[in-house]
């Protein structure tokens, strides 16, 4: 990890700088989301996992974001953050949730560091980053790797584990047009402010599909270990993680943020160790490393290009 991380803080204006490393926090605190929701995912599902963790979030953020008295979204830009906030905090992460009933945190994971790639393309489609023959090379190492990585892993991982992995990856799509146009609003309000509109549209809005549905009812199902658990969704890997990423968003490009994801698996892999037993398999190493090479070619590109 350390040739890439290094290629993106060498050259860059030391905003840039803080904000890499506010985001190798968040994507810590997130990582071990992972592992909980493994933990959780067989108790609930995944639209009740997703209340817990923003419904607590958005508790969390709103008082923060009142206290420090941020600068709100316009009212013109309101509507498009509401959605952008419905697409990720609902959309994303029932995604998540139910890929995480299909899969490991560790092979999950895997998936979820393509997002600095996936981010590139999603750029280039948008016109927002130039795809040179470089990062597409990048590019296809990377995805080729997690796909041999996942492929020949196959065996050992809990049956029908590669729906969880490609639901994943579409998941991941979601938070790449997330992270690429949420930077304007973030610039024109605040990341406190531009975080609270979006939480707080995406738990209305998962409110009210669990009030609908009934499945809010599981909550009250939950013992004591679950409802820690729950509560570090919320606050360490919802409210938290999130106030760092957008903090990030604000000092850094999208994709050198989004680049922070490949110290994902790592600490994935650390935690689900410990509180759900996963074993750490030379495929999934072999796969990270494929991650790692392919993101180095695709963001190092000489002076001169």
């Amino acid at each position: 990890m350390a040739p890439v991380m290094m290629a993106h803080l060498e050259g860059m204006a030391l905003g840039e700088w803080f904000g890499v490393l506010i985001a190798i926090v968040s994507v810590s605190l997130g990582a071990a989301g992972l592992a909980v929701t493994r933990y959780l995912v067989t108790g609930a599902d995944p639209v009740t996992l997703a209340i817990l963790r923003w419904g607590i979030g958005f508790l969390c953020v709103l008082p923060v974001a009142l206290l420090m008295r941020a600068k709100w979204p316009r009212r013109g830009d309101w509507l498009a953050v509401g959605a952008l906030g419905i697409a990720f905090y609902g959309l994303f992460f029932v995604l998540y949730n139910i890929a995480m009933a299909y899969t490991t945190a560790a092979r999950a994971s895997l998936a979820l560091s393509t997002l600095p790639l996936q981010t590139m393309v999603v750029g280039a489609l948008l016109g927002l980053e130039q795809l040179t023959a470089r990062k597409t090379i990048g590019v296809l190492i990377a995805v080729l790797g997690v796909v041999a990585a996942l492929a020949t892993g196959l065996a050992a991982a809990p049956a029908g584990a590669w729906r969880g992995e490609l639901i994943m990856t579409g998941a991941v799509l979601c938070m790449a047009f997330y992270s690429v146009w949420s930077r304007p609003f973030i610039q024109r309000s605040s990341a406190l402010g531009f975080l609270a509109v979006g939480m707080g549209a995406g738990a209305a809005a998962l409110i009210a599909v669990g009030l609908l549905t009934g499945q809010i009812a599981v909550l009250g199902t939950f013992g004591v270990p679950q409802w820690i658990a729950g509560i570090y969704l919320g606050v360490g890997a919802g409210a938290l993680a999130f106030i760092l990423w957008v903090m990030a968003l604000e000092r850094a490009s999208p994709t050198r943020v989004a680049n922070t994801m490949t110290v994902n698996p790592i600490v994935a892999s650390l935690v689900a160790t410990q509180l759900v037993g996963e074993p750490i398999t030379l495929d999934l190493i072999v796969g990270l490393i494929a991650v790692f090479a392919g993101i180095w070619i695709a963001t190092t590109e000489s002076k001169r290009a």
